[in-house]
C-alpha cells in the first residue's frame, strides 16, 4: 500500500492565497500536491496526476464544488474532502449525502486538515478489502439492496432512490441487524462519511431513511429508536 505521506493531493481552490497556503502545508507534511482553480482544470489534471484524494472547494467559478462532486461520484470512488467557508449544517449534510468523504469548514487549522486527510486515506486504503468481504445483495422484510449497483427495491419491486449518505447508513444497519447503534458507532462504521460526532446529520439521515423504509400501516418500523442509546434495525437480514 502506498504510504499515506506520499499520497498525491489534487487541490481545487479558486482563492490564490488559500491555494498557496494549503499547498505549502501539505508539501511540508510529505504530500505531493497539484493545485488548480476550476472544475475545467480539475478534469484536465485528474488523469495526469493519478490523484489519491481531491480537496474540493464548494464555491468555485463555473461549476460548483457540489456539481463537481456529483460528477466525480458518477465516475468512480476517488476520496473527496469538501472545503468551504459555509458551515451551515444543510451544506455539510448535502456534501456528505452526495458522497463526500469529509467536509471541513474554513477557517481550519493545520492539525485538523492533516488529521482528516490521513483518516480519509486510511479508510480508502481499507475499502477494497471490506468490499470484497461483502455480499452482493442484502434482503430484509421484503426489501432488496444490491450493493453492486447501489439500488434499493421495495417489497413490490419498485426502485427507491437513495442518496450516497442514505445508502452508507443503510449498509451499516444491515451489517449489524438487531444491534443498538449509537451515533458515534454509526459514524465509525460508515467510515466517517456522515458528519462530525457533534453534528445532527446522523439523526437527519436516519429520519430520511426511515421515511423511505416506512412500513405498511400497523406494521412495526424497520429502524427503531432506542431512547438514550441510538437506533436498531429490527429486521432479519439475508445475504447473497
Amino acid at each position: 500500500m502506498k504510504a499515506i505521506e506520499a499520497a498525491h493531493v489534487l487541490l481545487v481552490e479558486d482563492d490564490d492565497g488559500m491555494r498557496v497556503l494549503v499547498t505549502r502545508l501539505l508539501r511540508e507534511s510529505g504530500y505531493r500536491v497539484t493545485g488548480c482553480r476550476t472544475g475545467t482544470e480539475m478534469w484536465r489534471l485528474l488523469p495526469e496526476t493519478s490523484a489519491d484524494i481531491v480537496l474540493l472547494d464548494v464555491m468555485l467559478p463555473g461549476a460548483s464544488g457540489f456539481d463537481l462532486l456529483r460528477a466525480l461520484r458518477a465516475k468512480g470512488g476517488i476520496p473527496v474532502i469538501m472545503l468551504s467557508a459555509r458551515s451551515e449544517e444543510a451544506d455539510r449534510v448535502l456534501g456528505l449525502e452526495l458522497g463526500a468523504d469529509d467536509y471541513v469548514s474554513k477557517p481550519f487549522g493545520r492539525p485538523e486538515l492533516l488529521a482528516r486527510i490521513r483518516a480519509v486515506l486510511r479508510r480508502s486504503a481499507m475499502t477494497p478489502t471490506a468490499a470484497a468481504a461483502r455480499p452482493e445483495v442484502m434482503s430484509f422484510d421484503g426489501w432488496r439492496l444490491d450493493l453492486r449497483s447501489r439500488t434499493l427495491t421495495d417489497p413490490v419491486g419498485a426502485a427507491v432512490d437513495l442518496s450516497g449518505g442514505e445508502f452508507d447508513l443503510l449498509v451499516v444497519f444491515l451489517e449489524h441487524p438487531g444491534r443498538v447503534l449509537g451515533r458515534d458507532q454509526i459514524l465509525e462504521m460508515s467510515r466517517g462519511r456522515l458528519a462530525a460526532p457533534s453534528d445532527r446529520s446522523v439523526d437527519t439521515l436516519v429520519s430520511r431513511l426511515r421515511r423511505k423504509l416506512e412500513p405498511p400501516e400497523g406494521a412495526s418500523p424497520v429502524i427503531k429508536t432506542v431512547r438514550g442509546s441510538g437506533y436498531v434495525l429490527a429486521a432479519k437480514v439475508d445475504q447473497a
